[in-house]
């Protein structure tokens, strides 16, 4: 018989019982459950991914809510357990939910929540720290320095690429590819504006075009950067064939999703191209990464910290409560879940709303009025 998990549980003769398989950060999220008469349980065993299996234990027999990860895999299984157990919403610490099969909770009539419209800025910054550290080739440097190989200064020693004046393609230009270009013009001003001050300077101004395909963004960037979402359509968009068509001294950014590249043929042309350049977040089969990709000098590597901001991290999981516990009080959905300022304000009560329930209309949940 397998062990039980271990959790902690606040609020334990709450009415509602609520199941965050992960804690959270911040405790505005725990505190705004309790305070509607939830018994909150965060599962808090020291294990990275909880199976399925996991998952339907804390569940267990009577269950209002879930809170989960990106990283679980809830399908028929898991909704047909929370179905059974009286469960009514399941929120994603996520703006994304390719992990969630959307139809199966809706067969079961239970909410899928997401939390968009916190994550823009954070993640835009970490996508434009990659496409800066992937140019200057910061980390090769830093593990130069850390392993005492410093003799002192060298004409060839690390050279990287100069961004200024540089060509930056995105593809998926939403709210967060957007963001980060205007990262990458590093000021956030009308383009026009800035292009008559910069030529006042006698500097060549910055100019911006919407391509009229990809194959124009590939051949013509010098970075790129990547943000679409994660569907068959986008599955391997960056594939073998469209790698060769990008500059060979090329930056090539990810903090999308990691499936949208296609590791194996990313391997084959840093080996080929040494001064092509990937900058990842996200990764084909993660936690796992491609054999061959660690040991890519020309690539830098991070472990899905795009959101990893303690302002956005704690949104989230203020976010992802406020789902579960509004459909649990029979709130209707938010009107405009990427515009989520009403919720994460600590100063004044959330509204009486799921943020973000991605399958309202499935399940026909009524949009709120306020």
């Amino acid at each position: 018989m397998a062990k039980p998990l271990q959790i902690e549980i606040h609020n334990p003769n709450g009415k509602y019982r609520v199941i965050s398989t992960k804690p959270m950060p911040g405790t505005r999220w725990i505190n705004l459950l309790i305070e509607q008469d939830c018994r909150l349980e965060v599962c808090t065993q020291k294990k990275t991914i909880l199976s399925v299996e996991d998952i339907i234990a804390l569940i267990g027999n009577k269950c209002d809510g879930v809170i989960g990860q990106l990283t679980e895999d809830w399908g028929e299984t898991l909704f047909s357990a929370l179905s059974r157990a009286g469960g009514k919403a399941f929120s994603n610490m996520a703006v994304g939910y390719n992990n969630v099969d959307v139809n199966a909770a809706s067969k079961y009539g239970v909410a899928v929540g997401n939390t968009p419209g916190v994550l823009t800025e954070t993640t835009a910054e970490l996508a434009a720290s990659l496409s800066l550290a992937a140019a200057r080739r910061i980390v090769e440097a830093d593990e130069f320095m850390r392993a005492g190989l410093y003799d002192g200064w060298l004409p060839h020693l690390f050279v990287g690429n100069l961004l200024k004046g540089q060509t930056v393609g995105v593809i998926g230009a939403g709210r967060i590819g957007s963001a980060y270009a205007r990262m990458m013009i590093l000021i956030d001003l009308d383009i026009a504006a800035y292009g008559k001050f910069l030529k006042a300077n006698g500097e060549e101004p910055v100019t911006w075009k919407r391509a009229t395909s990809m194959d124009e963004v590939l051949l013509e960037a010098d970075v790129i950067s990547l943000h679409p979402i994660l569907d068959k359509t986008t599955y391997h968009l960056v594939n073998k064939e469209r790698l060769s068509k990008m500059k060979k001294e090329a930056i090539l950014i990810n903090c999308s999703r990691g499936p949208v590249i296609d590791e194996v043929a990313l391997v084959e042309h840093l080996r080929a191209n040494p001064m092509f350049r990937v900058g990842l977040d996200v990764f084909e089969d993660e936690p796992h990464m491609k054999p061959g990709l660690a040991e890519m000098k020309n690539a830098v590597i991070v472990p899905h910290i795009a959101s990893a901001s303690k302002w956005t991290r704690e949104g989230m999981a203020t976010l992802a409560a406020l789902n579960v516990l509004g459909k649990i009080k029979g709130y209707p959905v938010w009107s405009n879940p990427n515009s989520v300022e009403a919720f994460l304000d600590e100063n004044s009560p959330p509204p009486a709303a799921c943020p973000s329930i991605v399958n309202s209309k499935a399940i026909g949940l009524p949009i709120s009025k306020l």
